[in-house]
């Protein structure tokens, strides 16, 4: 039932909007934070790699929660998969790349 769902949703779409959302609000950390290595985004996947693990997983994840997002980080990666069998808009993918913004910048921070 669910993979009909699914099939019988605009999914495609939904994917390529998505992905564009993720790398406008994504791809400045390159610029814009000596923490991150590499940020890589395929579809509607999202990932934000450090150049070294988060120092407290508990203040990071603190972070993007106190943003409205949840997110595990896993060793040196944010990474985000907003649904997309269900309708997600730039509204919604902003709100999970700013909270990325915001937790690097804390974690930045944290290391100086």
């Amino acid at each position: 039932a669910s993979v009909r769902l699914l099939l019988d949703s605009p999914w495609k779409e939904r994917v390529r909007k998505t992905e564009k959302q993720l790398k406008k609000g994504l791809t400045s950390l390159m610029e814009t934070s000596n923490i991150v290595k590499d940020v890589r985004i395929l579809g509607a996947i999202g990932v934000c790699e450090l150049k070294e693990p988060v120092s407290d997983m508990t203040k990071v994840q603190d972070d993007l929660i106190s943003n409205g997002v949840w997110l595990r980080p896993f060793g040196k990666l944010l990474y985000t998969m907003p649904p997309f069998n269900a309708p997600i808009g730039k509204e919604e993918v902003n709100v999970i790349t700013n909270a990325v913004l915001e937790a690097v910048k804390h974690e930045q921070n944290r290391r100086q």
